[in-house]
């Protein structure tokens, strides 16, 4: 992964006691020393010794059965009519709102990040909130609270921490939560046809840089689609962006192209980042135009996704607003992790380099090429 030009590497759901299923474990949040004898310590400074950060996976609000903490506390779940809920994914929801769950997920966390050098943590959620009651009392407001206070409290004993929300995906993005974290993990699904529909409507309130996306495998866990690298890449680029695919199974070509890609992100980063998001409304349904530019109009990246099968034989012409009406601009397209794939023989000659004003690309636009349904190209401006 470091080779590659990985920034981070986080280790996800099962490296606490006894969670070598999903029937337990949630609660007690220390190192299985059956798994991890010498704790997390040689495999965290693998990672950091590869010039990588760390990060580790948490669900804190839940807690199984199976747990010494159930065991000892079964109170602190959320409960109504002094009888135990319903379970689901085989866990209860822990109350926060008692003092000592509180402290007890604050001060078992709080020892793990003093333990290890750990800079970022993913906070799961996985499931949904029935007979959220605290004492007879509705929960849900002192539970949105107390995880509020809870993530302050972490970031404040352990300066530098990043957090990422998760709850089965994006089933906890909201703008409160965006005050406390740093990130938003906005869906399981890493299939780039749905990420392009999942990051456009999630973008609509909560900023690329705060939304994780991922290229997955070539063939995607959630819907079996397979898409090309290009069209996973581009999908990725316009977000907080990483990799969920077991790098060991790919290829060398294909390691070429994802570190490629990880240079191109890093170079365009501060741009993605900052710039102001624009989306651009097309005659048909089958396509998305949309990109970044500049505070200062200077440079910005576009793409033109073509989400289905062209309902005409010459693709519509896309305008790209947003830029200096009286600059003139750069105009090519880029392939950090490989070309497109179209129907066209002749690509049309702008693609390899073009100037043209502000003013006409938003008000005439670009001829796209006739491109394979799920597929993409990035679009690099730059004013002269």
């Amino acid at each position: 992964a470091s080779e590659i030009g990985v920034e981070r590497f986080v280790l996800d759901d099962g490296w606490f006691p006894r969670r070598r299923n999903d029937l337990a474990g949630l609660g007690d949040w220390t190192v299985d020393p059956e798994v991890w004898p010498h704790g997390l310590a040689p495999l965290v400074d693998r990672v950091t010794a590869a010039g990588m950060q760390f990060g580790l996976w948490f669900e804190g609000e839940m807690v199984n059965a199976d747990s010494d903490l159930y065991r000892a506390h079964p109170e602190w779940i959320f409960q109504a009519g002094g009888r135990v809920p319903p379970e689901f994914r085989h866990q209860q929801v822990l109350d926060l709102g008692h003092q000592g769950a509180y402290e007890h997920v604050l001060g078992q966390v709080d020892a793990i990040l003093g333990e290890y050098d750990i800079g970022y943590i993913k906070w799961d959620h996985n499931r949904v909130l029935t007979e959220a009651a605290h004492f007879g009392r509705a929960g849900v407001r002192r539970q949105t609270e107390a995880i509020y206070r809870l993530f302050d409290e972490l970031k404040r004993r352990h300066p530098g921490l990043e957090i990422e929300s998760c709850a089965s995906g994006g089933g906890r993005v909201d703008l409160g939560m965006a005050q406390h974290v740093d990130r938003f993990w906005a869906s399981d699904s890493n299939d780039a046809l749905e990420r392009q529909y999942i990051q456009r409507y999630t973008q609509f309130a909560i900023p690329p840089e705060l939304v994780g996306s991922h290229i997955g495998p070539t063939a995607s866990h959630s819907t079996g689609r397979v898409h090309s690298l290009s069209f996973r890449a581009i999908t990725a680029l316009f977000g907080h962006a990483g990799i969920e695919w077991d790098i060991t199974e790919t290829t060398e070509d294909e390691r070429g192209a994802l570190a490629s890609w990880i240079d191109y992100y890093k170079s365009k980063r501060g741009l993605l980042h900052s710039g102001r998001m624009v989306r651009v409304d097309q005659p048909d349904d089958d396509a998305f135009v949309h990109g970044v530019v500049s505070p200062d109009l200077a440079e910005a990246v576009f793409a033109y996704v073509q989400l289905d099968a062209a309902r005409a034989s010459v693709a519509p012409r896309f305008r790209v607003p947003g830029l200096d009406p009286a600059g003139v601009y750069q105009v090519r397209v880029v392939e950090p992790a490989g070309p497109s794939l179209s129907m066209q023989a002749r690509a049309p000659e702008w693609m390899s380099g073009v100037e043209v004003t502000g003013s006409a690309l938003a008000q005439i636009g670009l001829r796209p090429p006739i491109l394979m349904p799920e597929n993409a190209i990035l679009i690099e401006l730059r004013r002269r």
